[in-house]
């Protein structure tokens, strides 16, 4: 099973939309001691998950703020997995992991986990070609 390294800390920015990651994590992916891990810096800005106004009526409040969309943004934000290029796809397939390892003690995890697999797989395109490549 996958794991995160460490507990999320966060604090808000002036503008209250955005979050700067107050210290640093590692998600190692596929396995608990995998060699294969995405680092996410300290001070790097997230907005969460950016989950459209109506699927915020069905999911709940776990289902945003946890350390799986902060995670995501900067798989879209480097597009690299330890140096090496990654496809969209790989980077929304580390998200469903990482929203299955967040939420393990929920029991609809499943259910809110694919829906939002699924709406970054139809509705994210956007953001992958858009966003400017930051390279830390």
């Amino acid at each position: 099973m996958s794991s995160f390294t460490s507990p999320l800390l966060v604090s808000v920015l002036i503008d209250g939309k955005n979050w700067q990651l107050e210290r640093p994590f590692t998600f190692h992916i596929g396995s608990r001691y995998s060699r294969t891990y995405v680092k996410v810096p300290r001070y790097f800005l997230t907005d969460w998950a950016s989950i459209p106004k109506l699927l915020t009526l069905f999911l709940p409040d776990w289902a945003k703020f946890n350390k799986s969309p902060v995670l995501h943004d900067w798989l879209y934000s480097t597009k690299m997995i330890m140096g090496e290029a990654i496809t969209r796809k790989q980077a929304d397939d580390i998200f469903l992991e990482a929203m299955m390892i967040c939420w393990q003690d929920f029991p609809k995890r499943n259910i809110v986990a694919y829906l939002e697999y699924y709406a970054v797989r139809i509705f994210a395109f956007l953001a992958w070609r858009n966003k400017r490549v930051c390279r830390k």
